[in-house]
């Protein structure tokens, strides 16, 4: 039986699946580029431009030698860790300030059907995904939904901007290509000024934008609308990054997903990470912190709580990463701290902090509240005996290997407190093999609402909404403030009518 609706699901998806290069969901109203594009029964709104944050664009490799070869490697779930190890770590050119590929046959590529959205809808769109519904991969899709049930066109009003989030926000293929999603929405609607919605890290691309192209910036946009973006930095989550790594997929999913020390091997040499560490300029209320147990061998082994403000943290970096490497294709790759990336971070910082906001554009700010957010980083030694005495059970009950096991529960015990005088710290470079400890503050999950809050803007409405970080983007409240700002609403119940359009079956 099981097989037989796998069989029939697959036969319909390859019916459902365009050829590819040609536009997904073509729009059946308006002339698209042309003078008059969207002054149908649209009743001539302004087009909304939607702009992706960290992890939120699907990423294809593509082979510079044979043009057949295309594989989505993120978001995948199947095969996902391997997939991203092979074609998304990569290392940072100081010469040129990109991130390039292991492989130099290998060009990492945003794809731009369905006029940008399919890029920031669903992450993964394989039918595996859907079968299970996996709805952590679900982006912008609800957001998407609601406003083409407001009247909004594919193509006309309604367009997406997806990027290669491990690349700097300033990067000058970054702004090329929000420059020209901005131009082209504002001809294929007619010479009608763009309406901005921004989630999380793009809030800090558009501002470094709006900064390095003030001009333009007031000439194409009409009203910018921020969702949780960590305009001082997300101090727990990104320091944190940098030392154990990061995890977009928690509970039974994570299994199929990209592994922690994976995700952390590719962030030491992100730009984009570097980009959104505290601000040790911002006037916190508490300046955040990491904080770590270790023994001071020229005090007898005494046992100290070493605390590293912002201004101390990139000598903790140092020495944490001091013997950090990567194996890629059976050699091993050093991945120190990068200091020259922390360089073009710091320039990135003085960008963001010179951005003025045109007169003529309205701004709104939806950051999210009510949720524990990492603010402060605890680290002592990794309970690694404690998972191999899982892990060893874990075998014999069920015969199966348990490394993935292990990385499972470790790295879901983050909101306990290993941190004590009697599991200190001998040598920094263990920090990057412990469970982090955190002290929480209110935010969405990612970014504190005090960083979310402080734009410097002169802000329209500010406004908190009770979600975490992923759930802003189709929460019901965060839509009706959307509707408000927009001067739109919806015609009938909302049903969804924007589900991908593209499979991978091929991989």
């Amino acid at each position: 039986m099981l097989s037989a609706v796998l069989g029939l699901r697959l036969r319909v998806l390859r019916r459902r699946r365009p050829r590819r290069g040609r536009r997904r969901d073509r729009p059946s109203r308006g002339r698209v580029g042309g003078e008059d594009g969207g002054d149908g029964d649209d009743g001539g709104r302004e087009p909304v431009l939607l702009v992706s944050g960290m992890g939120g664009s699907v990423l294809e490799a593509r082979s510079r030698s044979d043009p057949k070869f295309d594989v989505r490697v993120w978001v995948r779930i199947l095969f996902a860790d391997r997939y991203f190890k092979k074609y998304l770590w990569g290392l940072y050119n100081a010469d040129t300030g990109y991130v390039e590929p292991l492989d130099d046959d290998v060009e990492i590529v945003v794809p731009e059907d369905d006029y940008g959205l399919y890029a920031i809808d669903i992450l993964d769109p394989s039918w595996f995904v859907e079968l299970l519904k996996l709805s952590m991969v679900y982006h912008f899709h609800d957001m998407i939904d609601m406003l083409v049930n407001c009247g909004y066109e594919k193509g006309t009003t309604l367009f997406g901007y997806g990027y290669d989030f491990r690349q700097s926000n300033r990067i000058d293929k970054a702004m090329a290509g929000l420059r020209t999603k901005l131009e082209t929405a504002y001809k294929a609607s007619g010479g009608k000024k763009v309406n901005l919605i921004s989630h999380s890290m793009g809030g800090l691309l558009v501002r470094c934008f709006m900064s390095m192209n003030h001009d333009v910036f007031a000439k194409y946009v009409n009203k910018w609308i921020c969702i949780a973006c960590p305009f001082q930095g997300a101090p727990g989550c990104i320091n944190d990054s940098l030392l154990t790594g990061l995890q977009f997929v928690y509970g039974f999913e994570s299994f199929f997903f990209v592994s922690r020390w994976s995700m952390h091997q590719l962030l030491v040499e992100c730009p984009s990470i570097y980009e959104m560490l505290p601000n040790p300029e911002f006037k916190w209320k508490e300046k955040p912190v990491i904080q770590v147990w270790r023994k001071n061998p020229e005090e007898d082994g005494i046992v100290e709580l070493i605390q590293y403000e912002s201004s101390d943290c990139i000598s903790l970096f140092q020495e944490a990463l001091r013997n950090n490497e990567l194996t890629y294709d059976g050699k091993n790759i050093a991945l120190p701290f990068n200091m020259s990336v922390l360089e073009w971070a710091t320039k990135t910082r003085q960008i963001l902090d010179n951005a003025e906001l045109p007169d003529t554009v309205s701004f709104y700010s939806i950051y999210g509240t009510s949720y524990d957010t990492p603010y402060d980083v605890w680290v002592a030694r990794a309970l690694l005996h404690k998972l191999i005495r899982i892990g060893t059970v874990f075998k014999e009950k069920t015969g199966q290997k348990a490394n993935q096991l292990c990385r499972f529960v470790g790295y879901q015990c983050t909101e306990l407190s290993y941190g004590s005088e009697s599991s200190p710290i001998e040598d920094l470079s263990e920090v990057c093999h412990t469970v982090p400890v955190y002290t929480n503050v209110d935010g969405d999950c990612t970014v504190p609402t005090e960083s979310a809050m402080a734009d410097g803007f002169a802000a329209k409405e500010r406004v908190g909404v009770e979600a975490d970080h992923r759930g802003l983007l189709s929460d019901e409240n965060v839509f009706e403030l959307l509707k408000k700002w927009l001067g739109v609403s919806e015609k009938t119940q909302r049903v969804r009518v924007s589900k991908s359009k593209v499979v991978d079956l091929s991989s």
